[in-house]
């Protein structure tokens, strides 16, 4: 029972980090195009500045976040698989 349990959580866990994920990476366009079109008006401000610090932390979010979704998917992988088709062997007398 637990290990159902257990599965749901890690089935959960990769759901919701594929939804962050994506935000993030929205987040890395978002802010890379702010820094550079900052940077290309006012370069050296401190609106840049912010831009690119923001996009530095979206960044390192985004890739704390695929690092994690990577370790999720080879420990579920790990596990035994559980298919809805039973595990005997089909011969000519069943078909």
């Amino acid at each position: 029972m637990a290990a159902k349990t257990n599965h749901s959580r890690i089935l959960r866990a990769v759901r919701q980090l594929r939804r962050v994920r994506a935000f993030y990476a929205t987040g890395v366009a978002l802010w890379l195009t702010a820094a550079v079109w900052t940077g290309w008006l006012h370069p050296g401000s401190r609106q840049m500045w912010v831009s690119l610090l923001l996009l530095v932390l979206f960044a390192g979010l985004l890739v704390t976040a695929t690092l994690w979704l990577q370790r999720l998917r080879t420990s579920d992988e790990d596990a035994p698989a559980h298919h809805a088709a039973p595990g005997r062997n089909i011969t000519a007398q069943h078909a």
